[in-house]
């Protein structure tokens, strides 16, 4: 064996010691993000049946949940709402007393610390379930952009310190910019869905947000998942249209898309580990068929590996407490 020539990898994994010191990737709290979904009435609390541990709350256990993130050293949190009323134009998006409305102006009162962003979209507040107005079937692009504008405009007057618009219609950060300009809110910055990907993967988040299509899907506006240039140039036009964020969704399949995005812009980099990326794992891990801690925390380092400056996670608590155990 004295002939064979080789490199010695391995003399940097013998300890914990040595591979953190080398550690390329680290995942840390301040990465996450927490998504909660509120509901009307009191003493709501149901647990989401396809996401084990995640809940629909009403606004009375608004508090108990932000002190947790607090109490775990999370930032922030996205908030969408899940009405009591769905009408045609979603007009609950966007009304004074919304339910998201509420929900930001309670915990800028209550938890004034967290960063909160507001999910801006119509499909949880219209009765067909489209991110758009509707004419004769068809999603209206412009239409739906003034609709947009004024979701965006109304939670930032309820105190949101991001908005992030996730309908996928063509010019929302710019229609959202200029709204949010003319308002005097030239100081809140877009968190752009700019790279969402008609996917399978979202089928829980709808059981939560209550926001299945009534008919067809939402692949005339999100983008077709075999694309990658196109992904490209929609993170490229929300740049160049104000945007301060930009998120990819989803995000486990599609850590390439993370990577291009990260190096082909100058912004901060969003990746959404969605709905059914939790799900799997959860329903493995409660067959006992995985490590839930380990393969939770394998997947999110591989996000921020790809490039990702932030991570949108249901895992976020969990994520936050092993951080610190870990460590």
């Amino acid at each position: 064996m004295n002939e064979i020539e080789f490199n010695r990898h391995r003399r940097l994994r013998r300890s914990s010691g040595l591979r953190a010191m080398v550690r390329e990737s680290v995942l840390r709290k301040e990465d996450l993000i927490y998504p909660i979904f509120v509901v009307e009435g009191e003493n709501v609390k149901n647990e989401v049946p396809s996401m084990p541990g995640v809940h629909q709350v009403s606004l009375d256990y608004l508090k108990e949940e932000m002190d947790k993130l607090e109490a775990r050293g999370i930032l922030s949190v996205i908030v969408f709402g899940v009405p009591a009323h769905k009408d045609d134009c979603g007009t609950e998006a966007y009304t004074e007393n919304g339910i998201v409305q509420r929900a930001i102006r309670q915990i800028k009162e209550e938890n004034p610390s967290l960063t909160v962003i507001a999910d801006t979209c119509l499909c949880q507040y219209t009765d067909h379930g489209h991110c758009g107005v509707i004419d004769n079937g068809i999603i209206l692009n412009d239409s739906s952009l003034e609709l947009l504008t004024k979701t965006a405009v109304s939670q930032a007057k309820a105190g949101a310190d991001v908005i992030a618009p996730s309908n996928m219609m063509d010019g929302f950060t710019a229609a959202i910019r200029k709204g949010l300009d003319e308002a005097g809110f030239s100081d809140i910055p877009v968190m752009s869905y700019a790279v969402k990907y008609a996917s399978a993967f979202y089928g829980p988040f709808r059981d939560a947000a209550h926001s299945s299509p009534s008919f067809g899907d939402r692949k005339t506006y999100q983008m077709d998942p075999p694309n990658r240039l196109e992904a490209l140039r929609e993170a490229k036009s929300d740049v160049s249209e104000g945007a301060d964020f930009l998120i990819v969704k989803p995000a486990l399949s599609y850590l390439d898309i993370v990577r291009e995005v990260k190096n082909e812009t100058g912004l901060p980099v969003v990746a959404y580990n969605v709905s059914g990326e939790y799900a799997m794992i959860k329903a493995a891990a409660q067959n006992g068929w995985i490590d839930e801690k380990e393969v939770v925390m394998e997947k999110l380092t591989s996000m921020k590996r790809a490039g990702a400056d932030l991570i949108v996670t249901y895992f976020a608590l969990d994520a936050a407490k092993w951080i610190v155990e870990d460590h």
